[in-house]
C-alpha cells in the first residue's frame, strides 16, 4: 500500500467502437509506445465506456475488442513490458466507481464540458442516461484504482484529469482523516527511532515552513524504507508530512502529450463518426485509392492553379511523415502550380503505406493465434487486479466496509 501516488506509472485507454486510425495512432498509440519503455504502463480497452453511447447495439462489441486489441499489439505496444487488460474484465472499476457515486456531487458531472457537448454532437441517441451523466466518474475510477502518477492526454481532454483530481481530493478529506490522527502520528514519528525521528521532524518542518520538495522527497523515503514501522504508521506519516490526513486516493497529474492534427479524408478531424479514416490495418490499395482521392487545396481547381499549402489536408500529413526537403518540395510545388496535387500527395501515400503494412505484418501473429491473444488478455487483467485490489482495498476499509 503506498500513500503516494506510484510514480512511474500512468494509465490510458481507447473506446472499441470498431477498427483504429491514423488518428487514433497519432494521437495516443504512438506516443504509448514510446512511453511503455519509460514507466509502469496500464493500457485498457474501455468496454463499459463504448457502453455510455453505444448500448442500444452491441452485437459487434467482442470482436470490437479484439480488433482493438490487435491494433495496440500491431501499433507496437508489448504485453511483455506494459499491461493490456480489458475493462470489464477488471470487475473492480465497477466497485470504485459505485463507491465514488456516492460522495461526487451531481453538479460536478453536469458541468463537465464534454456532457453538454456530446449531447448536442450525437442527438440521434438517447443520451439521458445515469451511464451517460456518469462516464466521467467511471472515468476517474478507472484512473484513481491504479493511483497512477500521470494520465497522458491531450490539451482538451485535461478537463477529465481535474474532476479526477477533485473527486480523489474529496475522498480523501472525506475518509482520509481518523480519529486522534495527529496523536497517532506523533506516536508514529517516535517509533522511527531516535535518529530517524529527529530526521523525520527536521525534514517536515522544512517542508512545511518553506515548501522544500527536496525535504518532502528525503522524509518520504526515510518512512518507506523503515521496516520497523506498521503500515498504518507508514500511512500515517506520509500523511502527516504534508499536513493531511491519510491519503488513500492520490491525485494524478495530466502529462501533456502532443496531438497532432490528423486530417480525414475530407479534410476534416480525422473521425470515425465522419466515415473519413484511414485504419492501421487497411489493404495498402484501398489506402492509395482513397488517398488519392483525397479532398485537397479547394483553390487548385486546375492543374495549372496555384495553392496554399496550409488550407490543403495533404500538407498537414506531409508535416506528419515528410522530411524536410520533401517539405520544401511540396510547399514550393503547390505555391507555384509546379507539381499537380497528385504528385504532392504520392511521397505521402508511400509513407502511409509503409507505415500500415509494417503494422499488418506485426499484427499477422495475433490474428492467426486467438489462443494467443486470450493469454495476453488473461495475464493482463490478472497483473491489473493485482493493483486494482490493492486500492479497493484500502478504500473499503476507509470508509468502514470491512472490518479489520
Amino acid at each position: 500500500m503506498s500513500a503516494t501516488p506510484q510514480t512511474r506509472r500512468i494509465l490510458s485507454g481507447v473506446r472499441p467502437t470498431g477498427p483504429l486510425h491514423l488518428g487514433n495512432y497519432h494521437g495516443a498509440l504512438r506516443n504509448w509506445v514510446e512511453l511503455q519503455y519509460q514507466y509502469e504502463c496500464f493500457f485498457f480497452i474501455a468496454d463499459w465506456h463504448m457502453l455510455t453511447t453505444g448500448y442500444e447495439d452491441t452485437t459487434h462489441l467482442q470482436q470490437n475488442i479484439r480488433t482493438v486489441l490487435i491494433d495496440y499489439l500491431a501499433a507496437g505496444l508489448n504485453p511483455g513490458v506494459a499491461t493490456l487488460f480489458v475493462q470489464s474484465h477488471v470487475p473492480e472499476h465497477a466497485e470504485l466507481h459505485l463507491l465514488l457515486s456516492m460522495i461526487t456531487p451531481l453538479g460536478w458531472l453536469e458541468r463537465v464540458p464534454t456532457y453538454k457537448d456530446q449531447q448536442e454532437a450525437l442527438k440521434e441517441k438517447d443520451l439521458a442516461t445515469y451511464g451517460f451523466l456518469g462516464y466521467p466518474l467511471l472515468q476517474s475510477a478507472d484512473i484513481l484504482l491504479y493511483r497512477p502518477a500521470f494520465v497522458p492526454v491531450g490539451e482538451d481532454q485535461a478537463s477529465h484529469v481535474e474532476i479526477t483530481r477533485e473527486i480523489a481530493r474529496r475522498f480523501n478529506h472525506l475518509y482520509g482523516r481518523e480519529p486522534d490522527f495527529e496523536v497517532k502520528a506523533e506516536l508514529a514519528v517516535k517509533s522511527l527511532g531516535g535518529r530517524n525521528s529527529k530526521s523525520y521532524k527536521d525534514l517536515r518542518r522544512k517542508y512545511q515552513e518553506a515548501g522544500d520538495v527536496e525535504s518532502l522527497e528525503r522524509a518520504r523515503a526515510l518512512v518507506q524504507s523503515n521496516n520497523r514501522i506498521t503500515v498504518a504508521d507508514k500511512e500515517r506519516l506520509l500523511g502527516y508530512l504534508e499536513g493531511s490526513g491519510v491519503t488513500i486516493l492520490p491525485e494524478p497529474q495530466v502529462m501533456l502529450t502532443a496531438t497532432p492534427k490528423v486530417p480525414g479524408l475530407d479534410g476534416r478531424k480525422m473521425s470515425k463518426s465522419y466515415g473519413n479514416t484511414i485504419g492501421l490495418r487497411e489493404d495498402p490499395d484501398e489506402v492509395a485509392k482513397k488517398m488519392r482521392q483525397m479532398q485537397t487545396d479547394p483553390a487548385r481547381a486546375r492543374r495549372t492553379d496555384p495553392g496554399t499549402p496550409e488550407k490543403c489536408p495533404v500538407w498537414d500529413l506531409h508535416k506528419l511523415y515528410s522530411d524536410e526537403t520533401t517539405r520544401a518540395w511540396a510547399y514550393e510545388g503547390c505555391k507555384t502550380a509546379g507539381i499537380g496535387c497528385l504528385d504532392c500527395k504520392k511521397p505521402v501515400i508511400d509513407k502511409v503505406i509503409e507505415e500500415i503494412t509494417t503494422m499488418r505484418k506485426r499484427a499477422q501473429e495475433f490474428e492467426e493465434s486467438p489462443e494467443l491473444l486470450r493469454n495476453i488478455i488473461s495475464e493482463g487483467a490478472e497483473k491489473a487486479r493485482e493493483s486494482a485490489r490493492d486500492t479497493l482495498d484500502e478504500v473499503r476499509r476507509a470508509m468502514h466496509l470491512r472490518a479489520d
